[in-house]
């Protein structure tokens, strides 16, 4: 059994084997490294979908302890880490097969690759962590690794800029996880993440270094998935090679909201660390979403709406829900990934898309949306088990979805629509309630049986959930007018301060002196 519980270490290695072997093949279309690295990259996802068949069957554990003194390598493998094993090595293997082309004619292809390889190789790593001092370790060279990608076009100044950005923001993030690790381990007395998550699901009162600890987590979480006002470095690395925006969310942008769902038991020990995490988060996808409808570039607005599900994704996790915010890694990862390697033909789905009625919206009609996606949320919810005994937390995040709903049955419904596109609007609309509510089922028996389940809401908790679901509420009203009032001097003045981000991402290129005039200018 110990043999088999190191198994899932063969793909984090196959893939340092084969960017060792990578790297050293250079010049235009480089065969051997273009052949090892498919090869490492399915096999590592060959491994990943066998040790999570195993879990059912066995439960999961941790593997024996490669070291001493609580300082070395341990594989933990539960339901968590498969789902992150497999979602890594797919949106990895997807990645390296589609560089294989993308990068086709590039004298550096073979060191690009290799690069590749590298990172989702340290990633592995992170999410197998059987222990606290491998999982800072993996979260340290993951970030370092992905630095390297950032700057593959070292001549090019805006990507140089975003890894000095992310660099500066990633060490905040690491200085806080260390010290959080430290402490986790004084409290605890071992660096063994099961071990602590047990003792921690048993405590009733956090000590004050677990307490400290949590809030350090938080900041670790927030630096590291690009949160307001982290998240600069973020929207300005469209200058690295398109696969890098898509192995992006292979669980390194992403990986804050890993780290809060692996040590959920100690997170929900305190309940001022969550409620940050969630007003943070929170503030971030709502910060997130205005920009990204002002954006023109179809990049940027991608790294925009990342920005935004990022936070959408730390709200859950302070809001309890755990099992959620692994639905919305796993989802919005598979999402972006494709979003970013198709961005290419933005062109042709522009000319095929729908373009919405400008007119004045119609009280009558927006109301019947409304209704239209209640009524869809109360009718499937009820089918999933939804009842007045569900969460709070759980009705929060849903509402989230209705007025997205709304949103969308607003602008089938303007007064120019066939009824043609307002049945199908209405059948679109039924089949994501349907997956929504399904999905979050499915995760719940995947997850719930290792995740604590949300405490119930208090003051502050319906507090905090009201102003979530308060904002999100005003910008979905403003998203349904602002077409009819586009040309209007206030909405295009608002417009031009949105699309800079409100020059929140100003004050960081002042401080890393991005905005200094070059040496002997003039002007």
């Amino acid at each position: 059994m110990s043999i088999i519980s190191l198994v899932p270490l063969a793909a984090p290695l196959a893939l340092v084997g084969a960017a060792l072997v990578a790297r050293t093949d250079s010049g235009i279309r480089p065969r051997k490294a273009l052949q090892v690295t498919r090869i490492a990259t399915v096999f590592a996802l060959v491994i990943a979908v066998a040790s999570a068949l195993t879990v059912p069957l066995t439960g999961g554990g941790t593997s024996p302890l490669i070291g001493a003194a609580e300082f070395g390598l341990s594989i933990r493998l539960d339901a968590l880490s498969a789902i992150m094993m497999v979602l890594v090595t797919f949106v990895g293997a997807i990645v390296v097969q589609y560089s294989r082309n993308y990068m086709d004619g590039d004298a550096q292809q073979g060191r690009f690759m290799a690069q590749l390889s590298l990172t989702v190789a340290c990633v592995l790593l992170l999410v197998l962590s059987g222990n606290l001092v491998q999982l800072i370790v993996s979260w340290v060279i993951t970030s370092l690794a992905f630095d390297r990608l950032l700057v593959f076009y070292k001549e090019r100044a805006k990507a140089r800029l975003a890894a000095k950005k992310k660099f500066i923001v990633a060490r905040f993030g690491d200085l806080g996880l260390l010290v959080a690790v430290t402490l986790l381990m004084y409290a605890f007395g071992t660096s063994d993440i099961a071990t602590i998550l047990e003792a921690a699901g048993s405590m009733s009162e956090a000590p004050l270094a677990v307490t400290i600890a949590t809030f350090l987590l938080v900041i670790a979480a927030i630096t590291k998935s690009a949160q307001f006002p982290t998240h600069g470095w973020l929207t300005e690395v469209m200058e690295t090679p398109t696969p890098v925006s898509a192995l992006l969310h292979a669980g390194i942008i992403n990986a804050g909201g890993f780290l809060i769902v692996r040590l959920a038991d100690v997170m929900m020990l305190s309940s001022g660390a969550l409620h940050i995490l969630a007003l943070v988060g929170g503030f971030t996808a709502l910060f997130g979403a205005i920009v990204m409808l002002t954006q023109t570039s179809v990049k940027v607005s991608l790294a925009w709406s990342t920005v935004s599900q990022m936070g959408f994704m730390l709200l859950q996790c302070g809001l309890g829900l755990f099992s959620l915010a692994v639905l919305h890694i796993v989802t919005h990862s598979l999402y972006k990934a494709h979003a970013f390697l198709s961005s290419g033909s933005v062109v042709e789905i522009a000319r095929a898309s729908w373009v919405p009625d400008t007119a004045k919206p119609k009280v009558g009609l927006v109301t019947l949306g409304l209704a239209m996606a209640l009524g869809l949320y109360v009718g499937v919810g009820m089918l999933f088990g939804l009842s007045t005994s569900t969460d709070l937390q759980v009705f929060a995040v849903g509402s989230i979805l209705v007025m997205g709903l709304t949103f969308l049955f607003a602008q089938a419904s303007s007064g120019r629509t066939s009824k043609y596109v307002l049945g199908r609007t209405f059948i679109a609309g039924s089949v994501i309630s349907v997956a929504y509510f399904g999905l979050h089922a499915l995760a719940s028996v995947a997850l719930g049986h290792m995740l604590p389940a949300p405490v119930q809401a208090g003051v502050l908790e319906m507090a905090i959930m009201a102003l979530a679901v308060g904002s999100f509420a005003v910008v979905t009203f403003l998203q349904i007018i602002e077409p009819s009032n586009a040309k209007s001097a206030f909405w295009r003045a608002a417009r031009i301060h949105a699309a800079n981000g409100f020059y929140a991402n100003a004050y960081f290129d002042r401080f890393v002196g991005a905005l200094n005039r070059p040496a002997g200018s003039s002007n």
